[in-house]
């Protein structure tokens, strides 16, 4: 696909995997939207990115419903939803809140759910689309204290599975990127990005792969990348 006045929307743009992802497909030529929950991180976001910002929560439906409106409102149309926003809760088993689960999952999974089905319903219509859940290495096994996280991005793996073979008879790809650790805000409670480490893997790597993933030509797709750091220890 030629990225050239494509029109992508990305959720969770704030920060981190989101914003650079952004930067890049915007460079690219691309029109670009991100949602996030700050109005003030996402507006500085859009600014260092060249996107429009849609201040929404992907976990609550009438605030999907809007920020689909908005997007298309601003771009009449859209070629490819990219469903990054996610949170994470590391604790035992024994010290997991039914609350903590909760959010994850309304979050990292029944959002993401939401989205793509309202971009589906557009894609189908058109008859062409590009979907890219951004899961986790975490999302191929589990470890401790991984609980409510694992489990969600097990289940997003599950669903672009199902999302694939629903879409792809509508010439729609549908696609999932693993990334393993990148230190970013993510699982800040401050939301402060972490600096980079010479050994984990950084935002540009994983806003490459995805820029990569969407530039093969059309008759073709990649169901899956997992990207590891070459050596993490």
């Amino acid at each position: 696909m030629d990225l050239k006045n494509k029109k992508i929307l990305i959720t969770g743009g704030s920060l981190g995997i989101g914003l650079v992802t952004a930067r890049v497909l915007v460079e690219a030529g691309a029109q670009v939207g991100i949602t996030g929950r700050d109005a003030s991180r996402l507006q500085k976001a859009a600014t260092a990115s060249g996107a429009h910002p849609i201040v929404a929560d992907v976990s609550k439906a009438a605030d999907v419903e809007r920020s689909m409106a908005e997007f298309l409102k601003q771009f009449d149309g859209l070629d490819c939803l990219i469903n990054n926003a996610g949170i994470g809760v590391h604790k035992s088993l024994l010290e997991l809140s039914a609350q903590e689960i909760e959010d994850v999952w309304r979050v990292n999974v029944l959002g993401a759910a939401l989205m793509a089905q309202k971009a589906a319903a557009i894609f189908v219509q058109q008859n062409h689309g590009n979907l890219i859940n951004i899961a986790s290495t975490s999302g191929l096994r589990g470890y401790e204290t991984g609980t409510a996280y694992v489990a969600s991005k097990f289940a997003l793996r599950g669903m672009t599975e199902c999302w694939r073979a629903e879409l792809r008879r509508h010439n729609v790809r549908v696609m999932l990127i693993n990334p393993s650790e990148v230190p970013t805000a993510f699982g800040n409670a401050d939301r402060v990005e972490r600096p980079e480490q010479d050994n984990k893997l950084t935002s540009v790597e994983i806003a490459y792969s995805i820029k990569a993933a969407l530039e093969m030509d059309d008759r073709g797709f990649i169901p899956e990348l997992s990207v590891f750091a070459t050596n993490p220890f």
